[in-house]
């Protein structure tokens, strides 16, 4: 069975010549107009954004992206429409026979860009004798938000194991301080053995791509926009953080790229520590200038 290609660039309303600039300022406008916290059709808006997601996950990571241009150049000749050779086996299930739902990617992603797939996976039965056997584990990513690394909850995801198996529904409970790579054991829901015991269904976690925050290991970074005045003058703003709204002074004289840091404020180390969060200052300036407003910057230019 085919697997339907997914058009990222389309999703994003990038050209495919886009800078990685071009795609993450086009993923963080999509992502805030259709974030389910503040879209008024939040089923919709879901949907959507886990679909924003995924298509950043891809190009905004250069060797996916590579790899993405690649397979749609083959796919444009009529490649690869089938699952790599051997998928399915000892690994994730093949798409032709059944497959998930609920976890926030799609069939797609799961067959060529999954970095989980055929990880520490048994080879289902073990061998071909009459002795009794474990059954494989089988693994997908599942896509968990921030604010459920931090403070832990719960997904439904459904999962048919073939074509002709009826739809097993899981509700998985996301743990308290859950990280990016582990693995949420689901005992005894993978393959089936030979008169032995079953395999064990992973969900590799995946964190959502958020519209102001961008993760490097633990630590969440967030482009911190000032007004040149306020960067000259010094001044208070607010910030988002995962926590909350955050007051934060500005010292007089601030340049581009000062990092501020708010300790302990990122993402999940372990079940008891967390990460640092950094604001990193960036001054805006004017696009357009009035009369008035003009005549103030001549003047300051003439000062200096």
């Amino acid at each position: 069975m085919s697997v339907q290609y997914k058009d990222y660039y389309s999703i994003l309303g990038v050209a495919k010549g886009a800078t990685q600039d071009e795609v993450r300022k086009a993923f963080r406008q999509l992502a805030r107009k259709h974030h389910p916290d503040v879209a008024k059709d939040k089923k919709t808006a879901e949907s959507k954004f886990k679909e924003i997601n995924e298509a950043y996950e891809v190009l905004g990571d250069a060797e996916k992206r590579k790899r993405y241009d690649e397979l749609g150049t083959d796919w444009a000749r009529g490649g690869p429409q089938q699952p790599p050779p051997g998928w399915g086996r000892g690994g994730r299930p093949d798409a032709g026979m059944g497959g998930f739902e609920g976890t926030g990617f799609s069939d797609f992603f799961e067959q060529f860009f999954s970095g989980g797939a055929g990880r520490g996976a048994r080879s289902p039965f073990g061998g071909m004798g009459p002795e009794p056997a474990p059954g494989g584990d089988i693994e997908a990513d599942l896509l968990v938000t921030i604010e459920e690394a931090l403070h832990g909850g719960k997904k439904k995801i459904s999962f048919r194991r073939d074509a002709r198996a009826p739809v097993e529904t899981y509700e998985v409970r996301i743990p308290k301080g859950v990280r990016e790579g582990q693995k949420i054991r689901l005992a005894g829901q993978g393959q089936a053995g030979r008169r032995g015991q079953a395999g064990d269904l992973l969900l590799v976690v995946r964190l959502e791509k958020h519209p102001d925050f961008r993760s490097e290991g633990a630590d969440l970074y967030y482009d911190l926009p000032v007004p040149a005045w306020m960067a000259v003058l010094g001044g208070e703003t607010h910030i988002p953080t995962p926590d909350g709204s955050v007051r934060l002074k500005i010292p007089a004289g601030s340049q581009p790229g000062r990092k501020f840091r708010l300790k302990g404020r990122g993402l999940p180390v372990s079940a008891t520590a967390r990460g640092d969060f950094y604001a990193e200052v960036t001054v805006t300036l004017p696009s357009e200038l009035t009369p008035e407003t003009r005549k103030l910057w001549e003047q300051l230019a003439q000062a200096g």
